[in-house]
């Protein structure tokens, strides 16, 4: 009769084995012990197994018929060493123990950082009360999405659109900024002849569309900033342009042969690499063709040459086309059926100054606010410049970085619009620090350049001016030094999305509020 035991050897290797016992009516089962040896059924010995026994064949070879020990076996492994002891009681200790040291996950020292879970139960929760917000608009105003109204807005009269006139002009100053360019390489006007003219072509280009916005007065607040966003887009590539080829005479003038400034007039060798497109150096780049190219280009900076990628990918410009027409879509409706109602609804507070019901509507129209901002930033920095870059095959793609992993308020100004950043970084702070500024003042000089664009861009077309948007960048500053100095990690994080989506609300509450009771004499 055979008895089945098992056999132990180390802690880290255990493996089932069958001992054979014969004679005598059958052996008894071995008795497992602590120490990984067994007893004898017959004469109630310790039998003291090999501790690195892998098959049944070894078992064969240190076992006889009578289950009795070979005498093959040394005597070395007969004797229960303390290091075997050591193990089989660890072994046990191993098997009963459940305990080890160690940190909650939550909590920051354990190192842990999968939390998608959590993010999609968010994303979950957010378009769940979104949806309830949504159904309750519906409920109380019923549909107010009207495509038909939009259209009819522009094709109102069709041989009179003023601002796409306003527009068109603009060519005049992209001319003059070519030839003034002509006449210096030439040599037929001077330097400083040059650059007052080239001062009078960028006032001009401000000063125009501000006195035709403000005189004309069938000119929407919608095709005013259409309209000045072009001629603020064209300020900065001209002033870019200008200042380009006039680093390109100062090497060629010196004799140069390597480049002083970055993205400056390159050489043939340093040119990015594509075959297929001609590489120019200057005065060459002077042409209607380059210049058009960089007017059109998703880049304020100018460079004589650009990086260009090989080829059009067809299903990529169909992706982004596709993207542009849903999200504009979609922008239109949130605007008519979201947030047109419930800065309506704001007004009354606002005229009465209750400060809790204030509060309620700027909570109320921070949500829609916020993800139209979103839809925007989606909308024009990724499908609208992917879209044009593609076309002209434009091969620098990088519009925006991360911003949504803002510590601090200046990473997510320096990110999330990255053309604005390069030339602010190109043609304005880095040459304020070469003359002696410091670092803060610059800063501070960037930040007022940008409120008065945001000014510019919002006062003009509504023809009145209350610098909401211009305190609302100055309070930057102190934002930026109050984050960067006492909060950090995920803390100067939510404080950037905190100022984002409660900053941007109470600009558009004062806005419409002011514009509201200028133009229709009282509030409701």
């Amino acid at each position: 009769m055979s008895d089945r035991a098992d056999v132990r050897g180390p802690a880290t290797r255990r493996r089932r084995t069958t001992l054979t016992g014969g004679g005598g009516g059958g052996g008894a089962a071995a008795v497992k012990q602590a120490n990984g040896s067994k007893v004898n059924g017959e004469g109630g010995k310790r039998i003291q197994c090999p501790a690195k026994i892998k098959t049944d064949d070894e078992v064969q070879r240190y076992s006889n018929n009578n289950g009795k020990m070979s005498k093959e076996m040394p005597e070395q492994q007969l004797t229960n060493s303390p290091r075997k002891q050591r193990s089989a009681v660890e072994d046990i200790s191993d098997r009963l123990s459940c305990h080890v040291l160690q940190e909650s996950l939550l909590s920051s020292a354990s190192g842990y950082s999968n939390y998608r879970g959590i993010l999609n139960w968010c994303v979950v929760m957010l378009v769940l009360s979104n949806a309830r917000l949504f159904l309750e608009n519906i409920i109380k105003y019923g549909i107010l999405v009207d495509p038909i109204q939009v259209v009819s807005l522009f094709l109102k009269d069709p041989y009179s659109w003023p601002a796409a006139c306003l527009i068109i002009v603009s060519n005049v100053f992209i001319l003059a900024a070519l030839y003034i360019e002509r006449r210096l390489t030439v040599g037929t006007i001077s330097k400083t002849t040059g650059q007052l003219l080239h001062i009078f072509n960028l006032t001009s280009v401000l000063i125009f569309p501000t006195a035709t916005i403000l005189s004309v007065t069938s000119i929407t607040p919608v095709g005013g900033v259409l309209s000045l966003g072009v001629y603020t887009v064209l300020f900065l590539k001209l002033y870019s342009y200008q200042d380009t080829n006039r680093w390109c005479r100062e090497i060629r003038q010196a004799k140069a042969k390597r480049l002083t400034r970055s993205y400056s007039c390159p050489s043939v060798a340093q040119s990015n690499g594509s075959e297929v497109h001609s590489h120019v150096s200057y005065p060459g780049n002077l042409t209607h063709r380059d210049m058009y190219y960089f007017v059109f280009a998703p880049t304020l900076c100018y460079q004589l040459n650009f990086p260009r990628s090989p080829r059009i990918r067809k299903r990529f410009l169909i992706r982004r086309l596709f993207e542009m027409f849903f999200l504009m879509q979609l922008l239109v409706g949130l605007i008519q059926q979201w947030m047109v109602p419930t800065i309506q609804n704001s007004m009354k507070p606002l005229q009465e100054m209750n400060f809790s019901r204030m509060v309620e509507r700027l909570l109320k129209l921070a949500v829609p606010n916020h993800l139209i901002w979103l839809i925007f930033f989606y909308w024009f920095f990724h499908s609208s410049m992917n879209f044009v870059a593609e076309l002209l095959q434009f091969g620098d793609r990088e519009f925006y970085r991360d911003w949504w992993n803002s510590e601090t308020v200046t990473y997510f100004w320096a990110n999330w619009n990255i053309p604005v950043h390069k030339w602010c970084l190109r043609h304005f702070y880095k040459p304020m620090l070469k003359r002696g500024t410091n670092k803060f003042l610059a800063q501070t000089v960037v930040f007022f350049l940008s409120a008065f664009f945001h000014e510019y861009l919002v006062s003009v077309p509504l023809k009145m001016f209350r610098l909401w948007a211009f305190m609302g960048m100055m309070a930057q500053v102190p934002l930026a030094w109050f984050v960067g100095r006492f909060l950090n990690g995920n803390y100067g994080n939510a404080a950037v999305w905190i100022s984002l989506i409660i900053g941007q609300p109470v600009a558009v509450l004062m806005y419409f509020h002011d514009y509201y009771v200028i133009h229709y004499g009282s509030t409701t």
